[in-house]
């Protein structure tokens, strides 16, 4: 199972001081970040896409990420979206092969349609037309990183006659795609039918919303013949905020928690939690909380935290990202193994799906 971060680079305000940082601050913060990340062990760092204030996430992720694949040797790369809806298909297709190249294969993608309405128009799109825009663009990424020549025409874009994609996977073994949605069961259906990952980012959802997508996506999966329920690929999110002492990280987070762009001025700091999957409190609260998510959705491959937002200070965020390593994930790693069947996957990794093909290929050499 992999542990991770994920980081949306909202340029917020830190209202107990009132300082705003600067974009340039916010960009290396987030680099400094996933660097961390490794260090204290996880296994994922994703960034989000953004073109809007206030995010300081990358307009383009794979600069972000190849920056950090240069400067790190194990963490696992990923986006956290990529805006399918509004990209060209073609240049995804160009600019994430390149990236798993630089980054010898320590790269994935989570595809999205994004929450911000006015990113269609910007590029020429219909927000009306999203869950066509990401079928009809992902069906045909899917094809850019598998058919060497690539004739196609479809409603979206112009079409292609004899054209391949430039460079080629690496090893022939495309990124592999997690589909993330937190309300769109075509989404699920979709990442179902390609027997893709499916990842629900469940920050702001009540666990029965949430239950209900997971379970509709594993249904799915089973449909279309990729194998068994529980044998489907999960994702999860999740937000947490951690000192030794409850009390403490209860006093700390809440003026964040009541000023946050996103959830500020809503719902009190004890309801939210009370209802997401929002932790705020000891080390041991965040195991405790984290581990009944296998009661509710079944065994899963990945688990991703947001951190650093709300305007948190970096040091505040690189202390949390301490005690998540070191104090947090050795215990869930051990706890989550337990009992886990043989037959669940793990998250693939692109040595696991290169080894994957070479088996397909030697199995039908065989027959």
């Amino acid at each position: 199972m992999q542990f991770g971060i994920f980081t949306v680079g909202d340029v917020t305000t830190d209202p107990t001081t009132g300082r705003t940082p600067t974009e340039n601050e916010r960009i290396k913060a987030m680099v400094r970040i996933a660097l961390k990340a490794e260090e204290v062990g996880l296994d994922v760092f994703a960034t989000g896409e953004h073109h809007n204030p206030p995010f300081a996430a990358p307009p383009n992720p794979t600069v972000l990420l190849a920056n950090i694949a240069a400067r790190t040797e194990r963490l696992q790369l990923s986006t956290a979206t990529t805006l399918i809806t509004t990209n060209d298909p073609v240049r995804l297709a160009e600019d994430y092969a390149y990236l798993q190249h630089l980054a010898d294969g320590r790269i994935d993608l989570m595809m999205g349609r994004g929450n911000t309405g006015p990113v269609y128009p910007w590029f020429g799109k219909d927000i009306r037309q999203g869950i066509p825009l990401a079928i009809e663009n992902y069906a045909l990424l899917h094809k850019l990183w598998r058919e060497d020549v690539v004739d196609w025409e479809g409603r979206f874009r112009t079409p292609l006659q004899g054209f391949t994609s430039t460079p080629r996977p690496l090893d022939g073994v495309p990124p592999f795609v997690w589909h993330g949605s937190i309300r769109s069961p075509e989404i699920a259906e979709q990442a179902a039918y390609y027997g893709d990952g499916f990842f629900h980012n469940n920050i702001f959802w009540p666990l029965d919303h949430t239950r209900r997508m997971v379970e509709f996506y594993r249904a799915r999966f089973a449909h279309y013949g990729h194998g068994d329920p529980d044998q489907a690929i999960v994702g999860l999110g999740g937000q947490v905020f951690m000192r030794k002492n409850s009390q403490d990280a209860v006093r700390e987070f809440r003026p964040y928690f009541d000023n946050a762009p996103v959830y500020g001025h809503g719902p009190s700091l004890e309801d939210f939690t009370a209802q997401t999957p929002l932790t705020v409190g000891s080390p041991q609260q965040v195991i405790d909380r984290t581990l009944t998510f296998r009661e509710h959705f079944g065994d899963y491959q990945r688990q991703l935290f947001l951190m650093d937002h709300a305007g948190l200070p970096l040091k505040t965020v690189l202390e949390q990202l301490d005690l998540l390593g070191e104090e947090v994930v050795p215990v869930l790693r051990e706890e989550f193994a337990k009992g886990r069947p043989a037959h669940v996957p793990d998250a693939p990794t692109h040595a696991s799906l290169v080894a994957q093909k070479e088996k397909a290929v030697t199995a039908g050499d065989a027959r």
